[in-house]
């Protein structure tokens, strides 16, 4: 009786993950920079979407105003931590990683509503990136798995220094947005924690 190994399926299924994960995200990196050039060619008609505190008609742009931004240099800002974060996350699963993006999106979105100052307009994707910070920080611990742990750890190592973002220092920045963007990245972890650590799966051999 033969059996058959597991490990180039295996190695296979990771590869694909990767490509997968790295496609999306520099498709998602660059809509935001298209959004920009579009919302810059047509004298900033873009920016009525990002989000006015307390008024109920403005709970529809909660999720357009996290692709959308105040000038290229906004974009910038952005764009190389979301393609880093967004890869580590997405390359666990896609499925997982829009389901994760949504709830931050969502969460990140409504806190501003709730909580920025008067007549003020909140867009970007920072509070993105900041709950993919959150999220990859906390991911390990809540599925019990030593890779993730580590790559939280790194994450840390690498963008820990954005927490100071969630303080409100900067009148021209929405700490509002990136803390409860933070928030919503934790919430996420757990919602959507694997039910079976990855660490500890085990298949059986294939008979052939």
């Amino acid at each position: 009786m033969a059996y058959g190994s597991t490990t180039g399926s295996t190695r296979s299924s990771r590869t694909s993950r990767a490509v997968s994960a790295g496609v999306l995200m520099l498709v998602w990196v660059s809509l935001l920079w298209l959004l920009e050039a579009v919302d810059v060619a047509t004298g900033n008609s873009l920016d009525d979407y990002g989000v006015s505190p307390r008024e109920t008609d403005e709970l529809i742009d909660v999720v357009p105003a996290a692709f959308l931004h105040f000038g290229f240099d906004h974009v910038a800002a952005n764009s190389l931590p979301l393609l880093v974060l967004g890869f580590l996350a997405a390359v666990r699963g896609i499925g997982r990683f829009l389901a994760v993006c949504l709830t931050i999106i969502v969460v990140s979105g409504v806190g501003v509503w709730l909580t920025a100052p008067e007549h003020s307009v909140t867009a970007g994707a920072s509070g993105v990136v900041f709950g993919l910070f959150g999220y990859l920080l906390v991911r390990g611990f809540v599925d019990r798995d030593a890779l993730d742990i580590t790559v939280g750890i790194t994450v840390v190592l690498l963008y820990g220094s954005i927490l100071w973002g969630v303080l409100p220092t900067n009148s021209g920045v929405s700490w509002q947005g990136h803390l409860f963007g933070l928030i919503g990245g934790v919430l996420a972890a757990f919602w959507f924690r694997r039910s079976t650590p990855l660490g500890r799966s085990r298949r059986a051999p294939l008979t052939r």
